[in-house]
């Protein structure tokens, strides 16, 4: 068995316990600390330390020894807690992720940031306790690249028949398969000399001399089989001789490694972070050997590579398209001569349906996964800026696809940075205001439709009105005061826009919030800002639920297919001549129930031809994008559909007016229209025509009968 194969899961477990252990450390009361939290630290520090001396991370097993021995104390009431200390721990968690991004890359951590960290912690530890908590801790040793042995020393030369070296360690295995059983043996013997192994009942028991530590063993043990299938003690020589005579001594108790006997009762009443770290049956890479596989402690999860999943929803996709063609087909049949046909057709659909939710809903991850970044951005953040700020996640269990949490990350960064930074008061202003000197900052998450709606929501000071007209005035843009309060917040997207005072590392540079726009743009989804003076600022991201498959309504002008995101679709009617009027600069508006909307002609957007011009004899789809409603003037409405979106600007170009492609059961290609790009793009032609059809300076709708369409 090749121990690098292991790396990877490795890695990926010890992410999630560091996740974990950043979460613990965020939520502790440091009056009154949680005992369970502060074992869930430690052990998984514990686990992560195994692991690293399992695979020759010499540094990071050395930091993560330190950093464990504290812990100890701490958990053991020896040292008081304080926010300087925890942010201590903070700092030693970000490094450990720097450690293993550097193992993980074949590369060596930072001797200088290790050196420094090792320092701070050894410091703490005599200043706080007046103990020496490197004693006994692996040197690390300097190589170019990790080795592949636990072993802190060399292991002796072979001479002849090797005799016992000290203590030794019989490894009990607990319901484990025969035909698994060799394999484990065979492990076992590359961390050292396998003395004996028999059979007692339900568990095999291997006598084993070996330089490395029983945590190591556990360790290695626990990569291949579940943790409660492996249980490690330590044996003296001469016991282990015993252990090779005809009639060995009963087992007696197995016991944890001395480091954690006080977390034993622990582990028995609920699964720690630790045994989930070495259950890498949930996330077993590539290998030609089989899991051992005993009676208890069954997986009954597995870890799969993102692309293989994404390979799995194409060919779903593919699956579908094949589908509505021969559907397509099967509608054009007599459905009395080919009945068999048409009902088989009519199942196959429905299990395609079933069998693309299945999939789809493998990428479908929890926002937890996305919320459980920022407890630690807004604690260091509010601590910079002097505020005091409780953070609230609300719909934590809310899922969204997991390419789109990817990257919603980044734009929830800048949102919440900015709700810090410029919503935000200070706890004297707050005070002043009436208001609690704490600030209250809520993220959450929902589903409305086919859509997921996630809010960033500040009880802070509000935007003012007043102040952006003025800056947006100073930046040279086109505003009058007769915006409404809707397009005066959207001035804060605008690019190079900032209201700060001075320019500093966390705001002032007027880059980022036109980032977050276009970034949600590209995925589909809008912003809208919700502000009141003095009481708050509510940021809304809508975002469609995934970017693989697409509710769409079919629609038709000329004899060109279009599809438009059912969720953007509010209604459709015909238009009457007393509904249209005409503004000046060749704009149409509809007026429906009191307000007026944009009319968007498609076929005059795209140049489509043949289709049909007057406007009264059109079909007006009543659609929202970016907040606003427009109304899009079509031929013919053909239907819904779920359509497989296909990504244009990567197979040909970016289009506009367009936001993706898909194949229809004809086998030809309708374009997925993007409601914002064709209202944008409808502005831009109807600028760039020369009109001179309405008198200057008219701005009130006129009846649409006394204009004649173009």
């Amino acid at each position: 068995m090749d121990i690098t194969d292991f790396y990877d899961t490795f890695f990926e477990e010890a992410e999630e316990l560091l996740g974990d252990m950043e979460r613990h450390l965020l939520e502790l009361d440091l009056d009154d600390p949680d005992a369970e939290q502060l074992n869930a630290i430690f052990r998984a520090a514990h686990s992560i330390k195994g692991g690293a001396g399992t695979f020759g991370f010499d540094v990071l097993q050395h930091t993560t020894h330190l950093f464990e021995n504290i812990l100890d104390h701490a958990r053991r009431g020896e040292l008081a807690l304080r926010r300087d200390i925890v942010d201590t721990f903070l700092e030693t968690k970000d490094m450990l992720h720097d450690q293993l991004d550097a193992y993980r890359n074949g590369a060596q951590p930072d001797a200088e940031a290790y050196a420094r960290i090792c320092q701070t912690l050894q410091k703490m530890a005599l200043d706080e306790m007046g103990v020496d908590v490197d004693e006994g801790a692996p040197a690390p040793a300097a190589k170019s690249e990790p080795t592949l042995t636990a072993a802190a020393e060399p292991e002796p030369e072979e001479t002849g028949d090797a005799a016992p070296s000290g203590d030794h360690l019989e490894v009990a295995l607990v319901k484990v398969a025969d035909k698994d059983r060799e394999l484990l043996v065979e492990e076992l013997g590359q961390l050292g000399e396998v003395l004996s192994q028999r059979s007692d009942g339900e568990r095999y028991l291997v006598t084993l001399d070996t330089s490395a530590s029983a945590d190591d063993i556990e360790a290695v043990m626990c990569f291949i089989i579940d943790p409660d299938q492996v249980e490690v003690r330590t044996l003296s020589a001469a016991a282990a001789q015993g252990e090779q005579g005809d009639t060995p001594p009963p087992p007696a108790p197995t016991q944890p490694p001395a480091k954690v006997e006080a977390e034993a009762e622990a582990e028995t009443e609920t699964e720690t972070p630790a045994a989930s770290a070495a259950k890498t049956v949930t996330a077993k890479p590539p290998s030609s050997k089989p899991k051992a596989k005993g009676g208890a402690g069954e997986s009954t999860s597995i870890r799969v590579p993102v692309d293989k999943v994404d390979q799995i929803i194409n060919l779903v996709g593919e699956l579908i398209i094949t589908q509505s063609m021969l559907d397509q087909t099967a509608s054009e049949l007599d459905g009395v001569a080919h009945g068999a046909m048409v009902n088989g057709m009519s199942l196959l659909q429905r299990n395609a349906r079933d069998l693309q939710e299945a999939v789809m809903s493998i990428r479908m991850v929890p926002m937890d996964y996305v919320f459980s970044r920022f407890p630690r951005l807004v604690r260091d953040l509010a601590a910079k800026l002097d505020k005091d700020v409780e953070l609230v996640a609300e719909g934590k269990s809310t899922e969204l696809d997991k390419s789109l949490t990817e990257r919603i990350i980044d734009p929830l960064t800048h949102l919440v940075r900015n709700s810090l930074d410029h919503g935000i008061e200070t706890p004297d202003k707050r005070e002043a205001a009436g208001k609690p000197r704490t600030g209250r900052l809520t993220l959450s998450a929902q589903h409305q439709g086919g859509n997921i709606l996630i809010e960033v929501i500040d009880d802070g000071a509000g935007l003012n009105r007043e102040k952006l007209l003025t800056k947006a005035r100073e930046n040279g843009l086109s505003v009058s005061d007769s915006m409404s309060d809707d397009e005066v917040w959207q001035l804060i997207f605008a690019p190079g826009f900032s209201t700060a005072q001075e320019v500093s590392d966390v705001s002032g540079r007027g880059v980022g919030m036109d980032v977050v726009k276009r970034n949600i743009q590209t995925m589909g989804g809008h912003v809208e800002i919700l502000s009141r003076p003095g009481e708050g600022t509510t940021t809304r991201i809508v975002l469609p639920l995934t970017l693989a498959i697409l509710d769409g309504m079919s629609i038709k002008v000329g004899e060109e297919i279009f599809i438009l995101p059912l969720g953007a679709v509010l209604e459709s009617l015909q238009p009457t001549e007393e509904e249209l009027y005409a503004m000046a600069g060749d704009d149409i508006l509809l007026k429906v129930r009191d307000e007026y909307l944009p009319v968007i002609a498609v076929h005059e957007v795209l140049d489509v031809e043949n289709a049909r011009t007057k406007l009264t004899e059109s079909i007006a789809v009543i659609v929202q994008g970016e907040g606003r409603r427009y109304a899009l003037l079509v031929d013919d409405l053909i239907g819904q559909q779920q359509v497989v979106v296909k990504n244009l600007e990567t197979n040909y170009r970016k289009v506009p007016g367009v936001s993706a492609a898909t194949i229809l059961g004809d086998g030809s290609v309708a374009l997925i229209l993007d409601i914002a790009d064709m209202h944008r793009l409808s502005r831009t032609k109807k600028e760039a025509r020369h009109a001179s059809r309405f008198p200057a300076g008219v701005n009130a709708p006129v009846p649409f009968k006394e204009v004649e369409p173009s």
